[in-house]
């Protein structure tokens, strides 16, 4: 053997003798970085030399500065190994930007599975994870962090080798688990242990594919919790909730032996929270009572095992207690939880609850909103556990906590719950895999469910929490279709109105009682319109504001716009001609701008206006014209020949905006959604008719109509212009977008939706699943046994589900539709979208699995084109590392066309 093999820190160790040379640590010389770099052919770590200096510092999970490809770059220091695989000197860490351990080894693993999980690099799933550093902050949280608990583990250096698993390892495992039994509880050996990555095969989750009975697929993520389910154990329906999940007992002292902020003394505010519920609190009666498996969830939960549970929750009752109530017994249990909420609104409404239930300064809400010094400020209070639980929007779901027991998402099928930066990944996969990996229990609850949901229900990875039928049908709204036969022969003029006589007279009823609630699909005023005459769809008929013109000697010039023959010059500003939100305006009905729209409702008649103002001629969709105006237009097209702006309007050759038409106000001259330009003049291309109607009607003009046909009601209105959180108990018409729902006091007395063709007439898979959950959430705040209107027809599933109140039946047969088809998450999809030419470059570079479908080109935009790719379940692993693998040989290609991989994205149509 020669020196250099017995002597391999000489690759490591610069010569001490050498004039400048730096000093390399004594102990564990090596420090492995993850450097902030989104490349995905450099998505790995790379080992640094640690100087003596910075020897007491540079504790794995800090932030460090490196000089990475000749530029200091800053990174997270993984972990400090004796030797480095490198052959050559190595370059020693510039400085150690702060001593806060601010990267947990649970954290590092849960964002290395993650980035695989979404064939992301790790980089970018720790921007997400880690909030940006506020130094001041920082250095008043360290002076107070030694009055508050001077044996605090933190501030000790965390194990020498991170959580954080290698792809390959990963993926492996996840391949060999899939021979793991579901129903059984997780063996003690699959918790994450000190020192390393949890890469045994019974760490993973199992997957199959649809059985002959119905869809059976895996979990939420080929890296996360999914298995094969025995026969009827799928329904979950009978025995004890938590009688088989005693898994996470040993995640304490996991937590604890890993190094990490786990590493804590119990301090006297965490003592007290473990001491379990006052017996005020147990005296009173549970949430959860009304729920046949309720109580031996939280019995679980209180005595520290990990039950999986999806919950549909009961209509007209406070969903924030019974979480309350469950995170109130993990912390009971000497555990912590994390619970994900859409937006801020919900974060407001159960930070309130929980303060109710555990007291001041036990809990802390992150949200976006707070501002960067509070929102760093109250994650460090995590990280340093001094408090263990957390409530918050989708970043939340990487929250810190000490010894993790629960992970909860409310309202599942939100798509603010899927992120927005890459790689993209969902709020409840991340919180899914979390808790798969920790050994932490899983709360997924919602008033609908979604098929994701209902595919852990049937693989046995998840049991259900529902109420008895007799409990649901004594509280659910009694729900009304406006388009049923009964109804119809009634007033025949119901088919085609907006607003029904039976939606008025329900509307009376309640207001007689309380405030009522008008749910409303589309925001503004009147977004859509078209020709009067032909009803062909209102388009712009303007050049671009700015174009790029070709000279003769092949310079190109970017002109501004050029006004069209015939067209006044005033026309090209936007004119202030927006009324207020919700208030009518002050122009006279039978002003020329009124007669030139020709509006419903803006007849100059007065006679016929009170008339017409209800909003009837506007509901009128049953042209087939219309129809199919109505058809481009939400897909956004450019239109065909025989388009109305397609015959004529502007000479052979001359570019046009093309964009939409909308209203601001009733009395404003249209405008287009694409380049913002007033257009007065508008005239129809295809008739030369110069009246609009409306195919379309928003919130602001639905608002209007009702403070007219109601003047002595106030009138309020909820949705993007400001968001009310509650109402009080007054009799008052809301109306509100979806989501955009307030609390009222004492609930809803009674409840139309409005516009039911307009939520499933989307092009999306999700289509029928998010107009039902967007009904049950509105129809959730109504007072037990109220009276709903739905305008949709009676006949279709999704309206006969939200009569029937039964989600779950719902989502069954849409799992069972998404098998069948081959749609997730009954198989993993990825889609590529991005240049045709760079599409099908990178389609032949990549390895793709043996059973992948391709799908497609089709186009996404003037020169975009996109790609799906389609692989069973238990091949989903595989295809993310084969497309993140394709990514990384174009990105050290340094090819100048961007794809963008999404791996199960909710918009697949």
């Amino acid at each position: 053997m020669t020196d250099d093999a017995l002597l391999p820190l000489e690759a490591v160790r610069g010569k001490t003798s050498a004039k400048g040379a730096v000093v390399a640590a004594e102990r564990l010389p090596v420090a492995r970085v993850a450097v902030d770099n989104p490349l995905p052919h450099l998505d790995r770590t790379f080992d640094y030399l640690v100087p003596q200096t910075l020897d007491d510092v540079a504790r794995p999970g800090v932030r460090v500065r490196v000089r990475f490809a000749g530029k200091l770059t800053d990174g997270y220091l993984l972990e400090r190994v004796e030797r480095s695989d490198h052959e050559g000197r190595l370059t020693p860490l510039e400085r150690v930007i702060s001593p806060e351990v601010v990267l947990t080894p649970e954290i590092a693993g849960l964002a290395r599975g993650v980035a695989d999980r979404y064939a992301g690099t790790l980089a970018d799933v720790l921007r997400l994870a880690v909030p940006p550093r506020h130094a001041r902050v920082e250095t008043e949280a360290a002076k107070q962090a030694p009055k508050q608990d001077a044996g605090r583990g933190v501030s000790a250096p965390v194990a020498s080798h991170p959580a954080a698993p290698a792809a390959n390892d990963d993926a492996a495992s996840l391949a060999a688990a899939s021979l793991a039994p579901a129903s059984s509880a997780l063996p003690a050996s699959t918790a994450p242990t000190s020192g390393s990555a949890p890469t045994s095969a019974s760490t993973g989750p199992a997957s199959t594919g649809p059985a002959s009975t119905g869809p059976a697929s895996t979990g939420p993520a080929s890296t996360g919790p999914a298995s094969t389910a025995p026969s009827g154990d799928a329904s979950g329906e009978a025995g004890d909730l938590g009688r088989d999940e005693g898994r996470g007992q040993g995640t304490g002292s996991d937590a604890a032996a890993s190094g990490g902020a786990g590493e804590t003394a119990e301090s006297g505010a965490e003592a007290s929270v473990a001491e379990g519920p006052s017996a005020e609190g147990a005296a009173e009666a549970s949430a959860w009572d009304e729920y046949p498996m309720g109580p031996s969830f939280l019995d679980a939960l209180e005595h520290g095992r990990a039950p999986r549970a999806v919950w549909n929750a009961l209509p007209g009752r406070c969903w924030a207690r019974p979480v309350a109530e469950a995170v109130r017994a993990t912390l009971a249990g000497g555990r912590g939880a994390v619970v994900v909420v859409p937006d801020g609104k919900d974060v407001a409404y159960l930070d309130e609850v929980l303060t109710e239930h555990l007291g001041p300064g036990r809990h802390v809400a992150l949200t976006a909103q707070l501002g960067p010094a509070e929102r760093y400020r109250r994650w460090l209070k995590v990280l340093r556990g001094e408090v263990r639980a957390v409530v918050g929007t989708r970043a939340a779901a990487f929250a810190p906590v000490v010894e993790l027991g629960l992970a909860a998402i409310w309202d599942d099928g939100d798509d603010l719950h899927a992120e927005r930066l890459a790689p993209y990944p969902h709020a409840r996969e991340v919180l899914a895999l979390r808790a798969h990996r920790t050994g932490a229990a899983m709360l997924i609850g919602g008033h609908a469910r979604t098929a994701e949901a209902t595919q852990l229900v049937a693989t046995g990875w998840a049991r259900q929490i529902v109420a008895r039928r007799e409990t649901i049908r004594a509280v659910a709204p009694r729900v009304r279709p406006a388009g049923e036969d009964a109804e119809l022969a009634k007033d025949q003029a119901a088919r085609a109105a907006r607003l029904p006589s039976l939606a008025w007279k329900v509307l009376k009823e309640g207001l007689e009682q309380g405030p009522v609630l008008i749910q409303v699909p589309r925001r503004g005023y009147v977004p859509v319109i078209a020709c009067q005459h032909c009803r062909a769809p209102a388009r712009c008929n303007q050049p671009p504001t700015r174009q790029s013109r070709q000279e003769p000697g092949g310079r190109q010039e970017l002109g501004g716009r050029q006004e069209p023959t015939g067209r006044h010059e005033q026309t090209g500003r936007p004119q202030s001609t927006a009324a207020v939100p919700g208030s009518p305006s002050d122009a006279p009905s039978g002003s020329p701008a009124a007669l030139a729209l020709g509006l419903p409702g803006l007849d100059p008649d007065p006679q016929r206006g009170a008339a017409r103002g209800s909003g009837r001629e506007s509901g009128d969709h049953g042209s087939g014209g219309e129809a199919a105006g109505r058809r481009r237009d939400e897909e956004g097209g450019h239109g065909a020949e025989g388009d109305g702006y397609a015959l004529g309007a502007t000479p052979r050759g001359e570019q046009i905006c093309h964009g939409p038409l909308a209203l601001r106000a009733g009395h404003a001259a249209p405008y287009c959604r694409w380049c913002g330009r007033v257009d007065a003049a508008w005239r129809c291309p295809a008739c030369g008719g110069g009246r609009v109607r409306a195919v379309v009607v928003g919130a602001r003009r639905t608002a209007e109509e009702l403070g007219r046909a109601f003047p002595s009601v106030q009138v309020k209105t909820s949705g993007r212009d400001g968001v009310l959180a509650t109402i009080g108990s007054k009799p008052a018409l809301v109306v509100a977008t979806p989501g955009a729902e307030p609390s009222p006091e004492g609930g809803y007395a009674a409840v139309v939706l409005l516009d039911g063709w307009s939520m499933l007439g989307r092009a999306d898979l999700r289509a029928s699943e998010e107009a039902l959950r967007r009904w049950m959430n509105a129809a959730a705040l109504m007072r037990p046994a109220a009276e709903l209107v739905i305008m949709a027809d009676a006949a279709l599933p999704v309206t006969q589900a939200l009569i029937r109140w039964d989600p779950i039946t719902h989502a069954e047969r849409e799992l069972a539709e998404r098998a069948e088809l081959g749609f997730p998450p009954a198989v993993r999809m990825a889609t590529l979208t991005g240049g045709a030419p760079a599409l099908r470059q990178m389609l032949e570079e990549t390895r793709l699995p043996p059973n992948a479908e391709v799908l497609g080109p089709v186009m996404v935009g003037d020169d975009q084109e996109r790609m799906m790719v389609r692989v069973p379940r238990q091949e989903g692993a595989a295809l993310a590392a084969a497309l993140k693998g394709a990514s990384g040989v174009r990105a050290a290609r340094k090819a100048p066309d961007v794809v963008r991989v999404s791996v199960d994205p909710l918009d697949l149509i």
